[in-house]
C-alpha cells in the first residue's frame, strides 16, 4: 500500500505544481458553460425543458473529468521516453502496484478537476437541487474518473507514440462526450442514437450526476451506479493486464 501511495502522491504533486495545466484544463468547461448555457438557454426554456445552465452543468462536470482522466495516460508515454518508467519497472515493485498507484493518482486529479468545475458553475448560475447530494456526486465523479483513467492506461500501454495517443484519444473522447447526453436530454432520442447512448458508459455517469445534483434522470441511480461499477472493474482489469505486458 505504501508503494501505491507514493505513486499516487507523485501524480498529485505533479498536478498541483503545474498551474498552467490547471488553468488550461478549465478553459474548455467554462467556454461550454458560457457559450452553450446562455446561448441555447432561451431555446431550451421555450421547449419547456427548464433552465439549460442547470441541465448542462452536470454534463460539463463530466466533460472536465473525462478529459483530465483519460489524458493522464499520456504520462506513461512521457515517463517511458525519459526513462523513468524503466526505473520503476526494475524496482522491487509489482507492475500491478505501479498501475494502480498511477491510476488512482490520475482519478484523484480528475475528481479535483470536476470539483473545481462544479464550484465555478455555481458562480455561473447553477443551483444544486439539494446540497446533501454533492457528497454522493463526488463519489460518482470518482467512479467516472477511475473508469476513464484505467481506459487511458490501457491504451497507452499499447502505444509508444505521443502524437498517436493524442489522435486516438481525440477520436475516442469526443464521441464519448457528445453521445453521452451531456449536452441534450436522453429522452425522445432517435432509436439508433438511443442505442449508442446506452452503450456509452459516460451516459450513466452524467445521468447519475444529474439525478444527484438537479433531481433529473433517465436510467435511474441504481442502474447508473451498477453499470459504472461493472465497466470500471472491466477497464481496471484490462488496464492492469496490458500494463503488465508493456515493453520498455
Amino acid at each position: 500500500m505504501k508503494k501505491i501511495y507514493i505513486l499516487w502522491l507523485r501524480q498529485i504533486k505533479r498536478y498541483l505544481r503545474s498551474r498552467s495545466r490547471i488553468v488550461g484544463s478549465l478553459a474548455q468547461p467554462i467556454l461550454f458553460l458560457l457559450a452553450l448555457g446562455y446561448g441555447f438557454g432561451s431555446v431550451f426554456q421555450q421547449a419547456g425543458q427548464g433552465n439549460y445552465v442547470e441541465f448542462l452543468a452536470p454534463g460539463i462536470i463530466g466533460m472536465g473529468i473525462i478529459f483530465t482522466a483519460i489524458f493522464t495516460g499520456i504520462e506513461i508515454i512521457w515517463d517511458r521516453q525519459f526513462g523513468f518508467l524503466k526505473e520503476m519497472m526494475v524496482a522491487p515493485v509489482s507492475r500491478l502496484s505501479i498501475m494502480f498507484g498511477r491510476t488512482l493518482g490520475g482519478a484523484t486529479i480528475a475528481v479535483m478537476q470536476g470539483i473545481i468545475v462544479l464550484a465555478l458553475s455555481l458562480f455561473l448560475g447553477f443551483h444544486p437541487y439539494a446540497w446533501a447530494g454533492i457528497s454522493l456526486a463526488i463519489g460518482v465523479m470518482f467512479l467516472i474518473a477511475l473508469l476513464f483513467t484505467a481506459l487511458g492506461t490501457m491504451i497507452t500501454s499499447l502505444l509508444d507514440d505521443m502524437q498517436g495517443f493524442q489522435l486516438i484519444m481525440n477520436f475516442l473522447v469526443m464521441p464519448l462526450f457528445f453521445l453521452s447526453g451531456a449536452l441534450f436530454p436522453l429522452k425522445g432520442l432517435p432509436p439508433a442514437l438511443a442505442i449508442i447512448a446506452r452503450l456509452d458508459p459516460l451516459s450513466y455517469g452524467i445521468d447519475a450526476l444529474r439525478i444527484l445534483l438537479i433531481n433529473v434522470g433517465f436510467y435511474g441511480l441504481g442502474t447508473d451506479i451498477l453499470v459504472l461499477t461493472a465497466v470500471t472493474a472491466v477497464f481496471l482489469w484490462l488496464g492492469s493486464y496490458f500494463f503488465k505486458k508493456i515493453q520498455i
